[in-house]
């Protein structure tokens, strides 16, 4: 009997066993289902996807006591945007209404800042807001609200839009900080609105006769790049209103005028006919920082040539170091002038007034050069003049004694001669007889002396007055023709 009782024991724990076991797997097989609800929660953050019921065939799809943990209705599931607008149904690799009229595409322009305009490379550095406006009846969804979807750059890349690009563009870039800059905004009837934030670099055609004195338009040019005139028509969206500018926008050298839009058709003999829109713009250059750095610095160095024209003519290292100092400032000017230029081959307005200028300062060195040579010439004459008066005075001595002969050799003094020329014959012949033939010789010495220096006095005198009115002329002719030079330049060129 125990023997029995002790199996019959171990077969009812063997089992209890069993069914602990049992127990434990059902458990397990009830908890799965649950957890795979759990990735749900992440597909709920995606950004493209958009939350809709629960169908009734999912929720048929789990029975008895597994229905407690399925999640009730009023909880959703995700669908994605593509879905939404059934991008996956069309094939947006073409335009709207292909092999149909062409698509008007509106285009409409908010200028953010000019950031530069380069003389030496000649183009101009733009911000702008780039909008486009089209329909797209491919992208058409209901809504009861009549709401538009606004959407980042990521879908752009799976739709269609106008292939827009920049005529004559040297560098441009759209902004990606802290995402690209780019919206989409889509509406239930299929009207788009594109907008993007691009930096432009372009060129532009710039005219320098009249730098700086100058004003300079530029043009920024937008133009699809595969499409034609027969698929794609650019406009305009509001005309002139199209474009809009920050009131904050300024430069340094330049003052804005004005902006305006135009548009025309632009033709390539190998693909055809183009709609191109323009933005115009105007600009006026700012004329102080030059007259600053320029003008009056190149007019100060031809009024301080014109001291020259008051210093001694003896003084030369002062009237020379004076004149070069000068056409060395005015070449240093010109240098850095056009270091800061493109090298046109046409003269500029500030070229013609720097040169100008130049040609005044080199003239009055030129002017003390004319006068130094005069001078010199005027000095040999004198010498010459001495030296044959000197020869001439000493044969009539002869028979004079030696005390006599010395005071006339030509070492007296201009004074002297003067004071002597006065005698007259009819005074030396009262004079004592015994120096009678003294007095005729000294009569006839200074006789001859008298008339050698009224003849030298009066070469002397025209050679002294030329040298003397070349620096006269000079402080009037300069300065009455620089002052008519400016009259006539600025007249011509404001």
């Amino acid at each position: 009997m125990p023997r029995y009782t002790r199996l019959l024991l171990i077969v009812l724990c063997l089992i209890l066993i069993g069914e602990c076991r049992k127990h434990k797997s059902r458990k397990k097989r009830w908890s799965a289902p649950v957890e795979t609800h759990k990735p749900g929660k992440e597909i709920a953050g995606k950004p493209d996807t958009v939350a809709v019921g629960r169908t009734a065939s999912e929720t048929r799809m789990v029975d008895g006591p597994l229905s407690k943990k399925v999640v009730d209705g009023t909880k959703t599931r995700k669908v994605k945007t593509s879905h939404l607008l059934r991008i996956d149904e069309h094939d947006f690799t073409m335009r709207p209404a292909f092999a149909g009229p062409a698509v008007p595409v509106g285009v409409d322009v908010q200028v953010e800042s000019l950031d530069s305009i380069s003389e030496v490379d000649m183009d101009f550095t733009m911000t702008l807001y780039l909008r486009h406006y089209w329909k797209d009846e491919r992208l058409a969804f209901p809504s009861s609200t009549n709401k538009s979807m606004t959407f980042d750059g990521r879908l752009v890349k799976k739709i269609w839009v106008p292939d827009v690009f920049f005529v004559h563009s040297k560098r441009s870039f759209i902004h990606d900080t802290t995402t690209d800059n780019i919206m989409l905004r889509v509406f239930p009837d299929g009207h788009v609105l594109y907008s993007l934030r691009v930096t432009v670099t372009a060129a532009c055609n710039m005219d320098f006769s009249r730098f700086p004195l100058d004003s300079q338009t530029c043009t920024l040019e937008l133009e699809s790049y595969a499409y034609t005139d027969e698929d794609l028509m650019l406009y305009w969206k509001s005309g002139d209103e199209s474009l809009s500018t920050d009131d904050r926008i300024s430069l340094s050298q330049f003052l804005i005028q004005k902006f305006h839009t135009t548009s025309r058709l632009a033709f390539y003999s190998s693909t055809g006919w183009y709609n191109r829109l323009y933005i115009n713009f105007t600009l006026r250059r700012h004329i102080f920082f030059f007259l600053l750095q320029t003008y009056f610095p190149a007019t100060l160095m031809v009024m301080l040539s014109w001291v020259s024209f008051w210093i001694d003519r003896r003084a030369v290292p002062a009237r020379v170091s004076l004149g070069i100092t000068t056409v060395l400032t005015m070449s240093t000017i010109i240098t850095g002038v056009n270091a800061s230029m493109p090298r046109v081959s046409y003269i500029k307005a500030v070229d013609i007034y720097l040169w100008v200028s130049f040609v005044f300062v080199f003239l009055s060195v030129l002017e003390y050069a004319a006068v130094n040579y005069l001078t010199t010439l005027r000095d040999g004459k004198d010498r010459k003049l001495r030296e044959k008066d000197k020869e001439q005075t000493l044969p009539c001595t002869c028979g004079i004694p030696h005390t006599k002969t010395m005071m006339l050799d030509g070492t007296y003094s201009e004074a002297d001669a003067n004071s002597l020329a006065g005698y007259t014959r009819a005074s030396m012949v009262t004079e004592d007889t015994s120096d009678k033939q003294e007095q005729i010789v000294v009569h006839l010495s200074l006789d001859n002396e008298s008339t050698g220096t009224k003849k030298k006095g009066i070469r002397g005198f025209r050679i002294i007055q030329n040298t003397h009115a070349i620096d006269t002329y000079s402080r009037m002719i300069f300065p009455g023709a620089y002052i008519l030079f400016n009259l006539i330049y600025w007249c011509v060129y404001c």
